[in-house]
């Protein structure tokens, strides 16, 4: 073999997207919610966008019908789905937005009304009053614990000590780190009694189980004088946690002489105890999901979509800066015109082709998964990415694309739209059947189950085998880890 050093001349062909083919397919893959924030920060760097007031359904390339605009239509070009394919550089399905930017006629975009003074005055009193029924931000944990540490008569390092211990609890409520490390980085001399003691005094405050540093000592904490079947808590909570979440209630009954009816009894008293005693002082962030799509029967009984874009503004471009073109300005003028109504068409242009191109996809879907909506989801058929992007006609990227963060409304909830992507198995009789429907299945068999005696998975296996469903064993308990269903032993009741 000979190594040879020395240069060469090679063709090769790349692939190079240009920044508005980019940007039509980030605006494709924006959620609704990402899409507003991104058209707000086009209208806050382009002066020339404007926002459509009292904007009405505009189909077709025309702009809606309202006092303050002009009856001329947009531009006519084809409106059609982009397609994000890697075959040809995506050149055949950008290129209508190639010829829009080299030749857009200015008289299509007016201006629009400005508010009047009363519209202002009335906007600003909805604000003021928006800002003074908020909701007063809750007491979080640290602040409520800081406030009845307060009541102990400690001395200064004890305080500061406690202070610090209380700021570096989780959102549980519990240590974070070991007693001696918190010492350690705490930054001023404090020794071990004192930090012993001051942190006695944050496990007597409120709610019971804080400044615990494990789940033991959380427990162990909340047990008081009155608490019912005390000794036995404690001796279980103290020497067999772990076997209780592993459901070995024979090994605590010939360890503690507990009888099984008994130590059953305590773990129910346990129930009552909570592991997490800082929770309820963290609100929960509540996931609000938008709706991109929402599909409906028509007349005939046929299912159809249709864009949720109300909270979308319609945009235009302001005639009043078309207009300084019109003055011959001076060339720095003309060419920040120029290139804020290049940026302008093709904003407006990918907006208009992520609707259509999501319009598609979605009633392909829902075209395929017409039962799912009638009947529920243990309808749900199996359905790749590829397979609605042969009946679009587009890339499958482009669908990932299309459908990823999007949501769509139905008569049975607010679903993803890859929710009704799947891959699926063929039952002995042939048919083939979606992944969800063997999940569906699986848990139903399980809850059938003699919870004296449960069915392992193997048994599981030949139980789906009866239905016509034939799996591996891995694959049942896959699924059955996904589904969030104990092992057979830990399902097992005494």
């Amino acid at each position: 073999m000979h190594l040879n050093i020395g240069q060469f001349q090679r063709q090769s062909l790349q692939q190079v997207l240009a920044p508005r083919m980019i940007q039509s397919m980030e605006i494709l893959q924006m959620p609704l919610t990402e899409l507003e924030e991104r058209i707000d920060q086009e209208m806050a760097e382009n002066p020339l966008l404007q926002r459509v007031e009292g904007k009405s359904e505009a189909t077709n390339g025309e702009v809606a019908e309202g006092p303050d605009f002009d009856q001329a239509p947009i531009k006519d070009v084809e409106r059609r789905e982009l397609n994000a394919g890697e075959e040809d550089n995506n050149a055949s399905d950008f290129e209508r937005l190639i010829e829009i930017a080299e030749d857009w006629p200015e008289d299509n975009y007016t201006s629009g009304s400005k508010p009047s003074s009363n519209r202002m005055e009335e906007d600003g009193e909805r604000a003021h009053d928006v800002m003074a029924n908020a909701e007063e931000r809750p007491q979080s944990l640290h602040e409520y614990l800081v406030d009845q540490f307060h009541y102990f008569q400690v001395s200064p390092e004890v305080r500061a000590f406690g202070e610090y211990l209380i700021q570096n609890l989780d959102a549980n409520g519990r240590m974070q780190s070991s007693l001696p490390e918190m010492v350690q980085v705490f930054g001023q001399s404090i020794d071990m009694a004192k930090a012993e003691e001051t942190l006695r005094l944050i496990q007597k405050l409120d709610p019971p189980g804080v400044g615990a540093r494990d789940l033991r000592e959380c427990l162990l904490l909340q047990i008081k004088p009155d608490t019912p079947l005390r000794e036995m808590l404690i001796t279980i909570i103290s020497g067999h946690l772990d076997d209780i979440m592993q459901n070995r209630l024979p090994l605590i009954q010939r360890k503690t002489g507990y009888s099984i009816d008994d130590i059953k009894a305590t773990i129910e008293q346990m129930r009552t105890l909570n592991p997490y005693p800082g929770r309820g002082f963290e609100p929960m962030p509540v996931q609000t999901v938008t709706a991109d799509l929402r599909v409906q029967k028509d007349d005939d009984g046929k299912w159809f979509v249709e864009l949720i874009d109300e909270y979308v503004p319609q945009l235009r471009i302001s005639k009043r800066y078309l207009r300084l073109l019109e003055g011959n300005p001076d060339p720095q003028t003309k060419e920040f015109v120029k290139k804020k109504i290049e940026s302008a068409k093709w904003l407006i242009d990918a907006i208009e082709q992520r609707y259509q191109t999501l319009r598609k996809v979605a009633q392909a879907i829902v075209d395929r998964q017409s039962e799912f909506l009638e009947e529920g989801p243990d309808h749900i058929k199996p359905l790749k990415m590829q397979d609605i992007a042969d009946v679009v006609g587009v890339h499958v990227t482009t669908i990932s694309r299309a459908v990823g963060d999007k949501h769509i409304e139905t008569p049975r909830g607010i679903f993803p739209l890859k929710r009704f992507f799947g891959g699926g198995t063929t039952t002995a009789d042939g048919e083939e059947v979606a992944w969800d429907i063997i999940r569906i299945k699986l848990k139903e068999v399980v809850d059938n189950e003699d919870k004296r005696n449960p069915l392992s998975d193997d048994e599981i296996v030949e139980a789906l085998a009866k239905h016509g469903f034939q799996l591996a064993r891995r694959t049942v308990t896959k699924y059955r880890k996904a589904l969030n269903i104990p092992s057979s032993r830990q399902r097992r009741e005494f």
